[in-house]
């Protein structure tokens, strides 16, 4: 019976920092557990621990049965093919063999000694042998369903010609299929549209498999997960709560445990200061009455014991974040688009967007949202010095016909769904506030690390960017957003690594907004927030819709 047995696991950063003490919970058969939590609380180093590739510096973890991972940024594979994109979640063996078939492909390009053709030779019968033609079966069956076409005509494909939703559905239907028991999920809804997040939703709920997945999607949680694990915060180390129901009735179950803490703590506080009372009083009687000795020495003991044992478990650190997004002033038009088509796309459609409205870009994977972004991002057709986009990041061109158009002062800021970003790999976050950029003046140490702290991430202020959780990256580009004074936001599925607490501050950022805002999002809930709709439908029309409605391909 394939379950995970996580039990007293601890571990430490390398700053001494401890970040997970004592975690210990159990997801048994067939169920499927949510890891929730703060941004950087540990759910993905949990996760490690999990799957084996990393060790915990105390406790120990027990899967029994096979496992797979699914690490968190699938979907930004820009280099490779298809079948490159499949191996990343099959055995590790196969992906050795795999690599080796690979290199004894490419020397034998340069020459067809023999040593090369027997070490090829050896390599298919060692594919053979693991199973690597099964799992093309199970791979043909896979891009049939995710792509609609043989494993065979799409293997070589490259990878980057699929959208992040493509990748991710493409890499759950071979996990949902494989022949592994145990299933980690790292965000498996990310870049998913609304289809395939229910598509999720219900394999979720037929699979067999033990799963234990990380996801903010709260929809998704309510309708799949059985039970929720939260990472809990806390000054001595992150701890693990586990609610024994569905994400329905977590809230209200982890705000009744948060009384009980409370009074727990406030009964212990109080029946310490009774004891100190009581051995102070009886230290200053035993001091005119030799009888009372034996007394005050008796109630010494009990107070020690009292704490040697301990108060009861701390109420954990709620979160605290605070966006300030300002933007300014801008013309009436903030955005008009006359026949615009995006090659390879879309139609031809006309949009206009108005100063302060709030424009929800939705439709299925594929089908040209993000590169409406990225062109609007990059100042639109022929972009005036003043609509150069904030920051030093380096957007890709966008083909397309028709023209598109920025208004007067309006200043694009653009959040990368992806959040990769060459301009700030290898650099700390106070190095990235400090130095600025050519919008963005620099900032002391002082205001930057305030700034950092108002997005609780002060205490990640020396690490580098790319070391940072996909949530962190997700709020410390926001926060660069705010700092740059952009006045029309581009959002491109900017809740998708966002915890709860983040989600419901930019929420509120946003709401205060002095500006526009054009967001494509796969976030049912984030989607109702919005007054204008476009759909980007997956035969290339482009029109607004009276509310949300998903459509489109994926």
């Amino acid at each position: 019976m394939p379950h995970i047995d996580v039990q007293h696991l601890s571990y430490a950063l390398p700053d001494g920092r401890v970040l997970l003490d004592d975690v210990s919970f159990r997801v048994g058969d067939g169920a499927v557990a949510a890891l929730v939590g703060a941004n950087g609380a540990g759910k993905s180093t949990l996760m490690k621990f999990v799957s084996g590739e990393w060790q915990p510096h105390e406790g120990s973890v027990v899967c029994s049965g096979r496992v797979a991972v699914m690490p968190q940024f699938i979907g930004h594979m820009t280099e490779g093919t298809v079948r490159d994109l499949l191996l990343t979640v099959a055995p590790a063996k196969l992906r050795e063999v795999a690599a080796l078939i690979d290199e004894c492909e490419l020397a034998m390009m340069e020459s067809d000694d023999e040593a090369t053709m027997m070490r090829y030779a050896q390599a298919i019968a060692d594919w053979g042998e693991y199973g690597g033609y099964d799992l093309e079966v199970v791979w043909d069956v896979c891009t049939m369903a995710a792509m609609g076409k043989e494993f065979e005509r799409v293997r070589a494909r490259a990878v980057g010609t699929l959208s992040g939703g493509e990748q991710k559905r493409l890499v759950l239907e071979s996990l949902f299929r494989g022949a592994d028991e145990i299933l980690l999920l790292d965000e498996p809804d990310n870049y998913l549209d609304v289809p395939g997040k229910r598509w999720l939703e219900q394999k979720l709920r037929e699979s067999s498999k033990t799963v234990l997945l990380i996801s903010h999607d709260r929809e998704l949680l309510a309708a799949a997960a059985t039970h929720i694990v939260c990472v809990e915060l806390s000054p001595a180390g992150n701890t693990v709560w586990v609610h024994p129901g569905s994400y329905r009735t977590f809230h209200q179950a982890r705000r009744e445990r948060f009384e009980k803490l409370e009074e727990m703590r406030l009964r212990w506080d109080e029946k310490h200061q009774q004891l100190k009372d009581l051995v102070q009083s009886l230290k200053v009687k035993s001091a005119f009455n030799d009888g009372m000795s034996s007394r005050y020495r008796a109630a010494c003991t009990r107070l020690e014991k009292f704490e040697l044992a301990g108060p009861p478990q701390a109420v954990p650190i709620e979160q605290n974040i605070n966006m300030r997004l300002r933007g300014g002033r801008t013309a009436k038009r903030a955005v008009v688009c006359e026949q615009l088509e995006l090659s390879g796309l879309t139609k031809p459609f006309d949009l206009e967007v108005w100063y302060g409205e709030r424009l929800a870009v939705l439709g299925g994977n594929g089908t040209g949202k993000s590169h409406l972004l990225r062109l609007l991002a990059l100042g639109g057709s022929d972009p005036d010095v003043e609509h150069r986009p904030v920051g030093d990041i380096v957007i890709e061109p966008v083909g397309h016909f028709g023209s598109a158009k920025l208004g007067a002062r309006v200043i694009p800021g653009w959040f990368a769904q992806t959040h990769i970003r060459p301009d700030l790999t290898g650099r700390t976050l106070l190095e990235i506030l400090h130095r600025g950029d050519e919008r963005r003046a620099g900032m002391p140490q002082e205001p930057a690390a305030r700034a950092l702290d108002r997005y609780e991430l002060a205490y990640a202020g020396e690490q580098k960017y790319d070391t940072l959780s996909g949530g962190q990256q997700a709020r410390f580009q926001i926060l660069l957003l705010e700092l740059g004074g952009a006045t029309l936001l581009l959002l491109d599925e900017p809740t998708d690594n966002l915890d709860l607490a983040s989600a419901d501050a930019l929420q509120t950022g946003l709401d205060a907004f002095d500006g526009t805002v054009i967001a494509v999002t796969h976030d049912r809930w984030f989607a109702e927030s919005f007054d204008r709709f476009l759909l980007v439908d997956s035969d290339g029309s482009a029109r607004e819709t009276d509310g949300p409605v998903w459509q489109g391909r994926g």
